[in-house]
This record gives structure tokens, C-alpha cells and sequence, in this order.
């Protein structure tokens, strides 16, 4: 287990680039892995989840080569029968959205992955499966990894499935259905949350040539038959998601830091960011191809938003509303009780260990601002954990320690390079 230690951060100063987005890298490698013919992905993100979708669209017969800034993807017209157990670490986005392209080989695929990503649910997705002729199970009938998938293809129609679990779901199967025998209809029984996800699979599958139609607010997706694939190269944009903990911290410590590489015309919800740090007092300047925090007038302000869309930016708002004068309530947090972590008990337990006045609801998280104390932290092995409460550290009174820091390579792995760059007191055990 890796330890940060966390020294007081009066200020920071510079630029960084923002890494690669890692929603768009997962969804590249896919469907460049389901085009018959060679497709590149240039910057891509390498982590621990992206890792796990190369192996996963290798062991499904795509020849991957990777290479100094960039991917080369030959897909095939069909995914093979895995010749081994599809092993997804702890990458929820990778299992949900390989799962339906597993249907589509002639065997029989196994996937599983790490002890977090096991307690994810997956029971919506195997059960929208079935409705459209595939047989796939729980291995052991509870709905949670490892699933069991008989291939052999899929027979298409229609299929019902809630859009407020996770909008991974979905995306998995835009994947799959296009090469399904007949034509689908995919209907949401509740509205779904985190569109902006299912918005980016769509914009990924146009570029590859594939066609869906999205009515009634995302409500009912129809999905026409016997589509292919048509190879197609890809430059990643910057990860706001990722981007957000870096322009948190110039908030936090008041400071003027720009983020390179942030696509001001993305489809990215979690864009969102800049609006919640000006309504919280925020100077935000905002170029072409860039965000940079200028300070904070009067100091950070507490505010109430709804995050239901934005999930991952709950854990970075905490940080800012710890540090900020008043009230902030953040509505939309039931879903984060299954990521990597139960995030809401995760925030809550590492929160108070710092003195936040912090509490939460069924669906809401509350936080009344004001010092923050320097204490021995966890991450919980979960990554927005992590880099929360490094950036909310920098400005506590007294040294911090996150043990398990290591859990960062998910999604950022330049987390702690980047933020040392501009200056914050880290130091790594």
C-alpha cells in the first residue's frame, strides 16, 4: 500500500495538460475493435480501466498494438469465442460494455474482475440481454460478476431496462445491437441518468458509421440491424472529469493554474465543473482548447445543485464545499453507494475524519464549510475518493496522509506529478 503524505499548500502556480479522456478512450477501443479494418487512436488514456478493455477486446480477437502516443486497433467483423477467462479489474465500464459484444461470439465467455468490481451490479444489463435472446447468467445467481454469457448471437426486438442504475448499461448495448439479427428497441422504465454518457457512445458509433435513434428524451433507442462497422480514427480530448480535481485545487488554495487540452465544445457532462466553480465565486477563464482558474473573489460559497447527471464530480464538489462559507447541499448521490466504493459512506467517514461538518441523506449529501484538519486518511481503493481529499487536504491545518494511493491509476495516473508540478507539498511512502 502506497502512502501520500500532505504538507499545508499556500499556493499553486503553472499549467498541466489534462489527461486523455477515459470515457472516450473505452468507447474508441471498442468499436475501432469491432470494425473490420484498422482504425488509430491518438493520445489515448493508459490506466488500469483502459487496460482492462484492451485485454478484454484482444482475448475477442482484435489485433492491438500499442505505441508511443497512440493505439492501433484491426478489428474483425466478428468477435471470436475468448480464449481465456475476460478479466475486467475493476473497471465497471469495461464489463457492462463488453458483456452484450460477447454475445455475439459463437462460444461461451466468462467474465469476472477484482473484488470491487464484483459487488457491482449487473443484473439490469443480463436481464435487457434476455429479453433479446441471449442466454447469460449471474455465475452465482446474485446478480454480481463473475457473469456467464452463451454466445451464438442476438436475435433482437425489444427490451426494457431502468436507466437509473447505471447508463453503462445502455451503452453496452448500443455496442452489440447493431449487428443483431433483427432490429431493437431498447425502452427505459425510468429516465436516465447520466445521459451525457450515452450521448458520447452515439457520437463514437456515428464516427464508425452505426446509426441509432434516440426518442422521447432517451426514453425509447431504436437500433436498426445488420450494421457494420467501418473502420475510423480517433484523437482523445482532455477528461473533464479527471480535469475537475486540478481546477478544484487552484480554488482551494486560491490560485491561478491553467488546464490545457479541455475541448470548450465537448460533449463531456462533466464540463459542468466550470459553472459550479463560478457560482461559487470562481474566476474562471475559458479558452478554445483550455480552462484556467484565475482565484476566488471573496472566497469560496456554498451552493445547491443537483449532480444526479454528473456523478463523478460529487466527490470533487465535497472538497470544494468543505472549504467553502455557508451551505452546500448536492442532490443526486444515491448511485454513488455502487462505484469502486460505497462513495456516500466513504465520503462521510473520511470527511468527518477532517473535521467537515458533513451528513447525508437517502439522496443527498449535506456540507457546512469551514476549517479543515489535517488527519489519516483512506482511500477506500477508490480513485475520486483519493483525489478528493488530496485536494482538500492542501489547505487543512496540520500534515495529512492517504494510505492506498495507489488506486489513482485508474483513471489519473499522473494525479500526483501533475498537482506537484504546481507546487503542492506531496510527497509519496
Amino acid at each position: 500500500m502506497v502512502d501520500l503524505i500532505i504538507e499545508r499548500t499556500d499556493e499553486l502556480g503553472g499549467a498541466v495538460r489534462a489527461p486523455p479522456s477515459k470515457a472516450y478512450t473505452h468507447r474508441a477501443l471498442i468499436a475501432s475493435s469491432l470494425s473490420e479494418g484498422s482504425s488509430q487512436i491518438r493520445e489515448p488514456l493508459i490506466c488500469d480501466d483502459t487496460l482492462a478493455t484492451i485485454d478484454a477486446c484482444r482475448l475477442l480477437g482484435a489485433d492491438i498494438e500499442r505505441g508511443d502516443g497512440y493505439i492501433n486497433v484491426h478489428g474483425a467483423l466478428k468477435p471470436a469465442t475468448p480464449e481465456d477467462v475476460i478479466y475486467c479489474r475493476d473497471s465497471g465500464s469495461t464489463i457492462r460494455f463488453i458483456t452484450p459484444v460477447t454475445a455475439l461470439a459463437d462460444g461461451i465467455s466468462i467474465l469476472t474482475g477484482g473484488e470491487s468490481l464484483r459487488r457491482r451490479p449487473m443484473m439490469p444489463l443480463l436481464e435487457a440481454l434476455r429479453g433479446l435472446g441471449v442466454r447469460c447468467y449471474s455465475a452465482r445467481f446474485d446478480g454480481y460478476p463473475p457473469i456467464v454469457v452463451f454466445g451464438g448471437g442476438i436475435r433482437g426486438g425489444e427490451t426494457w431496462i431502468r436507466g437509473d442504475v447505471s447508463s453503462q448499461f445502455i451503452s453496452g448495448l448500443l455496442f452489440a445491437t447493431p449487428k443483431a439479427e433483427g432490429d431493437t428497441t431498447i425502452k427505459l422504465t425510468t429516465e436516465l441518468e447520466s445521459k451525457p454518457y450515452v450521448t458520447m457512445t452515439m457520437d463514437t458509433l456515428r464516427r464508425h458509421g452505426v446509426e441509432v435513434e434516440a426518442e422521447e428524451g432517451y426514453r425509447t433507442i431504436r437500433v436498426p440491424s445488420g450494421q457494420c462497422y467501418k473502420p475510423a480514427d480517433h484523437t482523445i480530448e482532455g477528461d473533464y472529469s479527471s480535469a475537475a480535481f486540478i481546477l478544484a485545487a487552484a480554488a482551494v488554495t486560491n490560485s491561478r493554474v491553467r488546464v490545457e487540452n479541455l475541448k470548450v465544445d465537448t460533449l463531456q457532462g462533466d464540463r459542468l465543473i466550470l459553472k459550479i466553480l463560478k457560482v461559487m465565486g470562481v474566476e474562471v477563464k475559458v479558452g478554445s482548447d483550455y480552462v484556467e482558474v484565475l482565484g476566488v473573489r471573496d472566497g469560496l460559497r456554498g451552493i445547491k445543485i443537483d449532480l444526479r447527471d454528473n456523478p463523478d464530480l460529487i466527490p470533487v464538489c465535497v472538497a470544494l464545499a468543505s472549504h467553502a462559507s455557508g451551505r452546500t447541499l448536492i442532490k443526486g448521490v444515491r448511485r454513488l453507494r455502487i462505484k469502486e466504493s460505497d462513495r456516500v459512506s466513504s465520503i462521510l467517514e473520511e470527511f468527518g475524519r477532517m473535521g467537515v461538518n458533513i451528513s447525508a441523506g437517502r439522496d443527498e449529501i449535506e456540507v457546512q464549510g469551514g476549517i479543515v484538519h489535517g488527519a489519516e486518511l483512506s482511500s477506500h481503493n477508490d480513485h475520486r475518493i483519493a483525489m478528493a481529499c488530496a485536494v482538500t487536504t492542501l489547505k487543512a491545518t496540520g500534515r495529512s496522509v492517504i494510505h492506498g494511493i495507489e488506486c489513482i491509476r485508474k483513471s489519473y495516473p499522473r494525479f500526483i506529478e501533475d498537482l506537484k508540478s504546481l507546487g503542492a507539498r506531496f510527497n509519496v511512502e
